[in-house]
């Protein structure tokens, strides 16, 4: 079986951004889905993918964001669009936990537990610790560019503008292999 595994924050909900970083929303109240994610994620859906949202939530971590502030925007997310899986990492770097992001811990995991085929699976997300979590599982990894104010990814097999773009070059390119 094979999946896309997608970032959450900035790949199918809007990111806070402030001074050109993003952030999570605070409440499942201001999280928003991004325009045209539903529509992307049912193509994808339809072409026999599995949808795993692979996430870094530090911030519980940090004492900053409850774990339930948490559960209840991926209860919101769940109930909304047609995901089979959300993988979280609430570590943050120091704990130096296998799971955080860029370590490919949380879509290794997400494979042994529904027998995914990393190799021919694909990797969405938005910072560099996205799309080297996705080289290191051994996926193709898709980086969508919202202009942060921080490094860019160097390793990603193609820069598009959001989920919809990274869908339609997913469903053009899955025949290939990495």
């Amino acid at each position: 079986m094979r999946a896309v595994f997608l970032d959450r924050d900035g790949v199918i909900n809007a990111s806070v951004v402030r001074n050109g970083k993003p952030y999570p929303p605070a409440s499942a109240d201001e999280m928003t889905i991004l325009p045209g994610v539903p529509e992307a994620l049912a193509r994808l859906r339809a072409a026999g993918y599995e949808l795993i949202v692979v996430t870094n939530q530090p911030d519980v971590a940090r004492g900053t964001t409850p774990r339930a502030t948490v559960d209840a925007i991926h209860a919101a997310l769940q109930a909304a669009l047609p995901l089979d899986a959300i993988y979280a990492c609430f570590h943050d770097d120091a704990d130096a936990c296998h799971c955080r992001k860029p370590k490919p811990g949380l879509l290794v995991d997400a494979a042994r537990d529904r027998g995914l085929d990393l190799a021919t699976s694909f990797m969405v997300g938005d910072r560099w610790r996205d799309t080297d979590a996705g080289v290191a599982a051994g996926c193709r990894a898709i980086f969508i560019d919202r202009g942060y104010n921080e490094r860019k990814p160097e390793r990603f097999a193609v820069n598009v503008p959001g989920l919809p773009e990274a869908a339609a070059w997913i469903i053009e390119h899955e025949s290939e292999q990495t």
